[in-house]
């Protein structure tokens, strides 16, 4: 395993690239409503992430078809976007985007709400976010890799959730998946040590029943074996010798 250390052009461009794709978010959750379509919602991804000079990590990705990964109720990650898929009051919509700027990446995901939604929902989407935050905590220089795993794993677990074990965090950098991979669930080991400018896609993928989980034959969409809402929240995140920075979340 070789984790890169960025130098601070490299960091520079590499936060430049996550206020893009805050922004992006940030525009996209205001298209968020029942009635518009999956499709709606990548299309504007895309138009969104050139409107910036960048170019959409996901396009085209190993073949994934679309710019915005759209996953809706049980859909863990890597929802195809569709013209037939069309959000309806009630559901949850997992977004996963990512840019390039200058030729490094930025990958973030966040779950919203679909008009009004139950309680149940409401707090397996707070939770995953939550948890996340839980995991930065160890996200800096003299940590092990393994406590954000940790961490993550405890704050979910304890309030009865599935954490999924067959998608993982990753390393981010001229790459979208670099060394090293962060798994959201407790590791025998402690990993590698944490060195200041590594730069860590970390993102709790939560289940609201079994941890467990089917791909379907579109070759993508990952769903929950037992048909259970599922949550997402991802950040690119820069470990410091202090507190993480958040590339990817507007202040």
């Amino acid at each position: 395993m070789s984790i890169s250390i960025k130098s601070q052009r490299e960091i520079e461009l590499m936060r430049e690239a996550g206020k893009i794709l805050a922004t992006v978010h940030e525009e996209l959750e205001k298209m968020i409503k029942p009635g518009i379509s999956t499709y709606d919602i990548d299309k504007k991804g895309y138009e969104l992430i050139k409107s910036f000079g960048c170019e959409p990590s996901f396009l085209d990705y190993e073949g994934y078809p679309a710019s915005i990964c759209v996953s809706v109720n049980d859909e863990v990650v890597h929802g195809i976007p569709s013209k037939n898929r069309i959000l309806k009051d009630g559901d949850i919509v997992s977004l996963d985007a990512g840019v390039i700027y200058k030729g490094y990446q930025s990958d973030a995901a966040r779950t919203w709400p679909v008009g009004e939604i139950s309680e149940e929902a409401a707090r397996l989407i707070q939770v995953t976010r939550e948890s996340f935050f839980e995991g930065i905590k160890y996200a800096k220089e003299g940590c092990h890799l393994h406590e954000i795993s940790a961490a993550i794993d405890e704050y979910c677990r304890s309030r009865g959730y599935g954490i999924v074990r067959d998608l993982v965090g990753h390393g981010i950098g001229k790459e979208l998946h670099e060394d090293p991979q962060i798994p959201n669930f407790k590791q025998l080991r402690r990993g590698p040590k944490l060195m200041a400018g590594m730069t860590l896609a970390i993102e709790p993928m939560i289940n609201q029943g079994t941890y467990k989980v089917n791909f379907l034959d579109d070759g993508w969409t990952v769903v929950t074996a037992d048909g259970k809402l599922s949550a997402h929240y991802e950040n690119t995140v820069l470990v410091t010798k202090g507190e993480p920075e958040i590339l990817s979340l507007n202040k």
